[in-house]
């Protein structure tokens, strides 16, 4: 069947979605986020997990409704196998399966990682084959050939923090309330992101490395905040942009270099971090330098989103790679 009606469910984190695809066009997309870790100061898996058995089913119904689609027309129902929190993939994935059987329809199991890169092929314009993707998130940051939507090969990826991750941990150490990468986003574009030089990681390869940023900064801070406790609130601007501009020179340095070994033009960035309005005004730069075209999908579709676990499903669907019922959510599922 070439426009297979497909069920997907996102669950990897602290995001319940529901998406409704139909021959590789999204109906509905709907996302219930959840609002409780901001409490923490960051993702609690067990409330994650908790969270979720209460939201995937009205944000299941309402995709549906939203859709126009009735369950019995589905043909397929995918999820988010992993990589991600295993109690929170656990409730997506017991859900989808329950429901497939309900119904016997089919499963696509779904990795996260690989739906990131394919949220491209949601909406025009699409990258040619083969391109280079740097998906960059709060738990991933790689490098990925991709040579089709099924065939794909990490070339570089972090060593320790994850882009995402360095962004949210030094903005923790400048007092910013949680989610703090979009509110460091938000204040660097005020400021001057040379006054504070931090070291750019050299790491070999295509590989990267973001804990020196993040332990530069800390030991940066306590050591002027002793000199003047307002230091940071009389910086903020200047030090976000000069934290910003740090991580963002460590992922150009490597996706320049990948591109050029790969003789690879067509460059992609995806994951939650490709909203960052400082990559995106790089890339663009760095695009110009180099002749490359450059692909960034749409806002709603950086985040984590079922709209591209459906669109990773719809290939998987076409190419006959479906899932057992015996199929079990992992953790750290690889990007094969």
């Amino acid at each position: 069947m070439e426009h297979p009606i497909i069920l997907a469910i996102e669950s990897s984190c602290d995001d319940t979605g529901a998406a409704v695809m139909a021959g590789g066009k999204i109906l509905a997309n709907v996302v219930a986020s959840q609002q409780v870790h901001e409490l923490y100061g960051g993702v609690v898996p067990e409330l994650a997990s908790r969270a979720h058995q209460q939201h995937i089913l009205p944000v299941v119904q309402a995709a549906l409704q939203k859709a126009g689609v009735q369950k019995e027309d589905l043909d397929a129902i995918a999820f988010t196998q992993g990589p991600g929190l295993l109690g929170s993939l656990l409730v997506g994935g017991m859900f989808a399966k329950s429901f497939a059987l309900a119904l016997g329809k089919p499963l696509l199991a779904v990795n996260h990682m690989r739906a990131h890169i394919l949220a491209h092929f949601i909406e025009e314009p699409r990258p040619e084959f083969p391109f280079l993707c740097l998906t960059v998130s709060g738990g991933h940051t790689q490098l990925v050939v991709v040579r089709s939507a099924l065939h794909m090969e990490i070339v570089g990826q972090t060593q320790d923090d994850a882009a995402g991750e360095a962004f949210d941990k030094t903005a923790k150490l400048l007092g910013l309330p949680y989610p703090g990468g979009p509110r460091l986003d938000k204040l660097a574009q005020q400021g001057n992101p040379l006054r504070f030089p931090f070291p750019v990681n050299q790491m070999p390869g295509y590989d990267f490395s973001f804990s020196g940023v993040k332990t530069a900064v800390m030991y940066f801070l306590r050591q002027q905040t002793q000199q003047n406790p307002q230091f940071i609130e009389e910086n903020l601007p200047d030090l976000c942009a000069s934290i910003q501009h740090t991580i963002l020179q460590t992922l150009m340095r490597q996706l320049r270099r990948a591109a050029a070994d790969f003789n690879l033009t067509n460059i992609a960035i995806a994951g939650g971090v490709a909203a960052n309005s400082g990559l995106r005004a790089e890339l663009q730069r760095l695009a110009e330098d180099h002749d490359w075209r450059v692909f960034i999908p749409a806002f709603q579709y950086c985040t984590d989103n079922a709209g591209m676990i459906a669109m990773a499903a719809h290939f998987q669907y076409l190419a006959g790679d479906f899932a057992s019922q015996l199929a079990s959510p992992d953790p750290r599922l690889k990007l094969a």
